[in-house]
C-alpha cells in the first residue's frame, strides 16, 4: 500500500512539473515569450526643412535652407534644390528647369544659375536617395535688366550730413511704369527723410521706388527724387544701381 501511494504522488508531481518517472513520459512543451512590437516613431508636428530667398540676380537664385530633422522624420544633406516654371510644375515635381546641390551643412544656401532675367520660378527640396519633401514650396523672382540709370548729386553739405538730389533717367527701350534704386552706404550715413520717393532700409542697405506720381517715364524720360542724410563724414559721391 505504502509504494503504490509513493507511485502516484510521483506521478502528480511529475505532471505537474512536466516531467513523469517511466518509459512513457511526454515532456510538456515549455512556453515561448511574445516577442514586444517594435515602437513606432512619432515625428513632430513640423516641417522637416524649410527654405527662404537669400538673394538673386538677373541670372541666378540663392535660396537658403534649414534642416531640422534626421531620417526618418526628415533629411541629410547634402539637399538638391529644383527650380519650376510654375507652382503647378512643382506641386507635381513636373519638368524641372534647374536644379542645384548643397553642401553638407544643415544650414546653409544654394545658388542656382543660367536662369532667365526678371522671372519667377518656384522651389523644392529633395534628398540624395530621391526622398522628396512633400511640404516646402517656395517662389523667387530673379533681377529685371538694368532698364534705367541713377546718378546723385550732393547739393549741400555740413559737418553731419547733407543734401542730395538723385535723377533717375529710362536707359531701355520701352516705357517705364516703375522704378527703384538701391545703394549700400560706406559708413555711418542715416536717410533722414526722402521726397519724390518711398525709401526703405535695412542697416547699411538702402531702397528708394518711385512715388505714386513719378513712376512712369517714357523713352528717355527723367524724373528726380531728393533725400536728408545724416553722417559723421559726407562722402565724395554716391554709386547707385536702378532697375524696373
Amino acid at each position: 500500500m505504502l509504494r503504490m501511494f509513493l507511485a502516484v504522488t510521483t506521478m502528480a508531481l511529475g505532471a505537474w512539473t512536466g516531467t513523469t518517472s517511466g518509459t512513457d513520459a511526454t515532456p510538456t512543451p515549455a512556453l515561448s515569450a511574445t516577442p514586444s512590437p517594435s515602437p513606432t516613431i512619432a515625428c513632430p508636428p513640423a516641417l522637416p526643412i524649410t527654405g527662404s530667398v537669400a538673394g538673386v540676380t538677373t541670372t541666378s537664385v540663392t535660396i537658403s535652407y534649414s534642416i531640422f530633422f534626421r531620417p526618418p522624420c526628415g533629411y541629410d544633406p547634402p539637399m538638391t534644390v529644383s527650380l519650376f516654371a510654375s507652382r503647378e510644375d512643382a506641386q507635381q515635381w513636373r519638368t524641372p528647369v534647374a536644379e542645384a546641390v548643397s553642401g553638407p551643412e544643415r544650414f546653409g544656401t544654394v545658388t542656382i544659375g543660367g536662369l532667365t532675367p526678371d522671372t519667377e520660378y518656384w522651389y523644392r527640396f529633395s534628398d540624395p536617395d530621391g526622398k522628396r519633401d512633400p511640404y516646402m514650396i517656395g517662389s523667387a523672382r530673379t533681377a529685371p535688366l538694368a532698364s534705367c540709370r541713377a546718378t546723385a548729386t550732393i547739393d549741400a553739405r555740413w559737418g553731419n550730413g547733407f543734401v542730395a538730389t538723385v535723377t533717375v533717367r529710362n536707359t531701355g527701350t520701352q516705357p517705364l511704369d516703375r522704378w527703384h534704386v538701391s545703394w549700400r552706404w560706406s559708413g555711418d550715413e542715416r536717410v533722414q527723410t526722402v521726397w519724390g520717393g518711398v525709401v526703405e532700409t535695412t542697416g547699411v542697405d538702402v531702397s528708394v521706388r518711385n512715388a505714386s506720381y513719378n513712376g512712369t517715364l517714357a523713352l528717355d524720360g527723367a524724373t528726380t527724387f531728393g533725400m536728408l542724410v545724416t553722417a559723421s563724414a559726407v562722402p565724395d559721391g554716391l554709386t547707385m544701381s536702378c532697375a524696373r
